[in-house]
């Protein structure tokens, strides 16, 4: 037989319970307590508006899967150059009335080419996915743009203080 333990409906409170040794004529601020259950997001990143459809990590993450697509067409391309010409042919014909600013519909048009072009276009997406998750250098992107950043607002503000300021430069 199962054995289970019930509680009496008066153990149970949708209130917080009352404080022991604290002052009661303070009133109640359940955004004081704390809990070890908080289930407010504490976020203290800045809000980013216009943004509404999409993070703007989701945007360059956007960005990025394109810019891959064109690098595993730039590695698939280099390949088929050097032991297979007839696809090397095909895909350069593809390439000059394709545009590779959005990668899915770029693969996704090679791939209804013909069934030729679907062989390339399965290889495109193999490479752009080994690439992304084995040789993409994800720590040195971040160094570099952190660097990057610093380093052209440094610049801008240098520059923006030379052609405001009234210091004799000679």
């Amino acid at each position: 037989m199962e054995s289970s333990t019930f509680l009496p409906i008066s153990q149970f409170s949708l209130l917080p319970p009352k404080p022991h040794g604290r002052n009661r004529a303070l009133p109640f601020r359940p955004w004081k307590l704390r809990t070890s259950h908080s289930t407010t997001l504490q976020c203290h990143k800045m809000f980013v508006p216009g943004f509404g459809e999409a993070s703007p990590e989701a945007k360059a993450a956007k960005h990025l899967q394109d810019f891959f697509t064109y690098i595993a067409v730039k590695i698939v391309h280099a390949q088929l150059e050097s032991y297979n010409q007839e696809a090397y042919m095909d895909l350069m014909q593809f390439l000059e009335t394709h545009s590779l600013s959005d990668g899915d519909k770029f693969c996704a048009d090679l791939m209804r080419e013909s069934p030729r072009h679907k062989s390339l276009g399965t290889i495109v997406l193999m490479v752009r996915s080994a690439y992304c998750k084995n040789d993409f250098e994800w720590d040195n992107l971040q160094r570099l743009a952190s660097k990057t950043v610093d380093e052209r607002n440094t610049r801008l503000m240098r520059d923006y203080v030379l052609e405001t300021s009234t210091v004799d430069r000679k």
